[in-house]
């Protein structure tokens, strides 16, 4: 899944590597009471299906964990962040989730996504050549991620940088990296990224400033980057963020495309809802659903954080809804 963790930070992205985050939590959110989930009515049985599609978190339950150009603020000149943000002009979630199909579906390398991806869009028409020199990209350890250093490799190659992609593993490696000017530029989620720099800079116990709000995140995010030397291009489209999926049938069957669809008709002891074993929980799972939505499933199946055992209990007809991540390559349409 994706760097850091966001069990423990309550955000960022991506279905792959279980190094990255582990879903569903709030910085500072441990938890460990499940809130009263008390389901009455019917509910609504899983449905087998091929396809899962996200449901539409209509009351902005999540955080807003856009992808993000981090930049040490050493390199960060004018010529170089405008080439970071023709990425995020390029970007939106479901070109995200095509690219994460390319890699994790099939089976094309980082590189040879991103560059198809950078001639499809002309990514690099238009970029004005900055001062030149090396510039390492740090990349976590888990796919999008490393199609995303591939893609900012690309720009700035255009730019007139010379470009390396290094990966380098969880947050908690390449932020101090970051800081210290060894790797210039990480792909980030907006997020996930405020609340770790929150927490490093004013304290584990420090009110977050993260928001379902994207300007009110952005505006967190370089507040507490400036302290530490990293500044921010701008943020895209594209999030990477925990969501919730139903197989295509189901949402057919029940007539159900937003968590409130969720809530109303499907709380009831037949619904089983599926995550990760912390979910019941964690603030942006299963404690969440209850606090934000009033959704009350009949029952929890401790599964993986949106990995391949949640989404064949969908597909399979075991579960009702599970947590993914709401980038990943298996919702391609």
């Amino acid at each position: 899944m994706r760097a850091g963790s966001r069990l423990a930070l309550g955000a960022v992205g991506m279905l792959a590597a279980a190094g990255f985050l582990a879903a569903c939590g709030d910085a500072g959110s441990s938890g460990t009471e499940a809130p009263d989930a008390g389901a009455s009515g019917a509910g609504c049985a899983p449905v087998a299906g091929t396809q899962l599609v996200v449901l539409e978190d209509d009351k902005k339950l999540q955080n807003t964990d856009n992808i993000i150009p981090a930049i040490n603020a050493e390199a960060a000149t004018p010529e170089l962040i405008a080439a970071l943000d023709k990425v995020s002009d390029a970007l939106d979630t479901t070109k995200l989730i095509a690219l994460n199909k390319a890699v994790d579906v099939d089976r094309k390398t980082p590189k040879v996504a991103a560059e198809e991806f950078a001639a499809g869009n002309n990514l690099t028409a238009g970029i004005t050549a900055g001062p030149g020199g090396a510039i390492t990209v740090g990349a976590a350890n888990f796919s999008e991620n490393q199609t995303l250093g591939e893609l900012y490799r690309i720009v700035l190659t255009a730019a007139g940088y010379d470009v390396t992609v290094q990966q380098i593993g969880n947050r908690e490696l390449y932020e101090p990296a970051l800081e210290k000017g060894e790797v210039q530029v990480v792909p980030e989620y907006a997020a996930t990224m405020a609340d770790f720099l929150n927490g490093k800079v004013n304290g584990a116990n420090a009110p977050a400033v993260s928001s379902p709000d994207l300007d009110q995140t952005v505006t967190g995010l370089k507040t507490v980057g400036e302290p530490v030397g990293i500044t921010f291009g701008k943020p895209s489209q594209a999030q990477n963020q925990n969501a919730f999926a139903v197989t295509k049938e189901f949402a057919d069957r029940y007539g159900v495309t937003t968590l409130s669809d969720l809530a109303s008709k499907c709380s009831g002891s037949a619904t089983v809802l599926a995550g990760p074993p912390e979910c019941p929980q964690r603030p942006k799972c299963q404690a969440g659903l209850i606090e934000v939505y009033d959704f009350r499933a009949g029952s929890f199946s401790s599964l993986d954080a949106g990995g391949p055992q949640t989404k064949s209990a969908l597909t399979s007809g075991t579960v009702s809804v599970g947590l993914v991540f709401s980038s990943d390559g298996a919702l391609a349409g």
